[in-house]
């Protein structure tokens, strides 16, 4: 199954922790991970997260301030968040396409304003302000039991099955034909779900795989590999594992 790696901390943080789980078995085909990132005590300087693109929704929630919580997603390129020296953030990884609530409501970027939805995110974020991270799991999946039973989240089988033919995957052609569809219609149920389009749901989906697998099974050379890589972090493959933890 698709497992994208967490957001690039700067190894020079060592009072900045990241924690992950998993969602129970139930859950396991909507949600990647429930995760958690934050400060131990109050940095000298600012933390900027290198957030790289993963196709995925994720619902935020700031344990600092409970009212600022979101339904957030990346683009095709990386940004730095600037997360100030002392803060608490935790969420639920969605699979990409899963989400089919309001897109409206979807932002992109940093989030630093109350939530004004109807969606129940500041109560779910009072529940497990107090917690300990361990604790957060029945509270999240309740959360995700409640999206699915009003059909915000469910599955998307145009996505699920890109996903899981994602290794013998080499082209736009090989996705459409994966899921039975013409290049046309693919590229309207996917801008319709997941809001990319399928050249670069790709990029992203490969970009991904490249941090687990050897780039030579994924890209046509090692100078195409690094252009890429590079267009979409920001960094050579070497320059981002010598300065993120991954």
């Amino acid at each position: 199954m698709y497992n994208p790696i967490k957001d690039g901390i700067n190894k020079k943080y060592q009072s900045v922790t990241y924690n992950e789980q998993s969602p129970p078995d139930d859950l396991k085909e909507y949600v990647h991970s429930y995760w958690e990132i934050k400060t131990h005590v109050k940095l000298e300087d600012d933390f900027i997260l290198h957030v790289i693109p993963d196709a995925c929704i994720n619902i935020l929630f700031n344990l600092l301030d409970t009212n600022i919580a979101a339904i957030t997603y990346r683009h095709t390129d990386y940004v730095a968040l600037n997360l100030g020296k002392s803060f608490h953030y935790t969420g639920i990884q969605l699979y990409p396409g899963v989400w089919h609530g309001d897109f409206n409501e979807v932002i992109f970027g940093f989030v630093d304003s109350p939530y004004l939805g109807n969606l129940p995110l500041i109560e779910t974020a009072k529940k497990i302000k107090n917690s300990k991270f361990h604790d957060f799991n029945p509270i999240f999946s309740e959360l995700v039991r409640f999206l699915i039973s009003k059909e915000f989240v469910r599955k998307n089988s145009i996505t699920e099955k890109i996903l899981s033919d994602l290794e013998t995957i080499e082209s736009v052609e090989d996705m459409a034909a994966s899921v039975n569809l013409s290049a046309r219609q693919l590229q309207r149920k996917l801008k319709e779900t997941t809001g990319f389009s399928p050249h670069n749901f790709l990029k992203i989906l490969r970009l991904q795989q490249s941090f687990r697998n050897h780039y030579l099974d994924l890209y046509v050379d090692q100078s195409h590999f690094i252009h890429n890589f590079k267009k979409i972090t920001g960094y050579t493959p070497k320059e981002y594992f010598k300065n993120f933890d991954v």
